[in-house]
């Protein structure tokens, strides 16, 4: 008899010991659904001034009315080489898109961004808003003759 009631003890002992499914178990719970929250960037729009001629040594440049065709593919050579690596006409890439850029920016301040990079960075507002609209990614001197930055600003004519 003692060992009947024993072996019932242990049985009832083991029995109660083990974890009931029912019972939800108290603590940390994980949820494994990941719910990603996406911060918003929030890009200022550079803003868009005709009459910012730039810092650099082109002053109050305009455009003959017509497109010298000769000098223009002088230019679009000169672009593919130098400028391509970082525009595209008609999408951003690393530096913004330049089909139009004559709508948003005036001759002689384009001409002076080409030519003068390094200062134009560091002094005019545009161009550094541009610099932080485009994460910092710096234009390069290409040390462009005049007759080079002259062709290339045709050439953007036709874009």
């Amino acid at each position: 008899m003692k060992k009947l009631v024993g072996a019932l003890s242990l049985c009832l002992l083991l029995a109660n010991c083990g974890e009931k499914k029912e019972e939800k178990k108290g603590g940390f719970e994980m949820n494994r659904a990941k719910t990603e929250k996406k911060e918003e960037k929030v890009v200022e729009k550079t803003p868009i001034d005709m009459s910012n001629e730039g810092i650099g040594p082109y002053k109050d440049f305009s455009f003959p009315s017509d497109i010298d065709s000769g000098l223009a593919s002088e230019g679009e050579a000169k672009y593919k080489n130098v400028c391509t690596a970082c525009h595209m006409a008609d999408k951003k890439l690393i530096g913004p898109a330049l089909s139009g850029v004559y709508e948003r920016r005036n001759a002689t301040w384009v001409m002076n961004m080409m030519k003068n990079p390094t200062e134009m960075l560091r002094k005019d507002p545009i161009a550094k808003a541009l610099l932080k609209e485009y994460n910092n990614a710096v234009m390069l001197d290409n040390k462009l003759s005049d007759q080079e930055t002259r062709a290339i600003a045709e050439y953007l004519r036709t874009l």
